[in-house]
């Protein structure tokens, strides 16, 4: 897939000076950054909590509206 973005200029002089550093081109330190971001932890959360409240008593309206009763 092909994407494009745009940067600020100072962010591409950034991100071409460690890619030069590396040997690769800025497209690469991009893809390797991105791999990077979406390996970390937070991004799988949701199947960590999905149905985490499953076995509660109240249902989800209930829930909610006890929350709001405490604002």
């Amino acid at each position: 897939m092909t994407t494009s973005i745009d940067l600020p200029e100072a962010d591409y002089a950034l991100l071409d000076s460690a890619c030069r550093q590396r040997g690769i081109s800025p497209t690469e330190g991009l893809k390797q950054a991105l791999r990077c971001w979406l390996a970390q932890p937070e991004h799988g959360s949701h199947a960590a909590v999905f149905g985490l409240w499953r076995d509660r008593d109240q249902s989800s309206l209930e829930i909610e509206q006890d929350l709001r009763g405490t604002w």
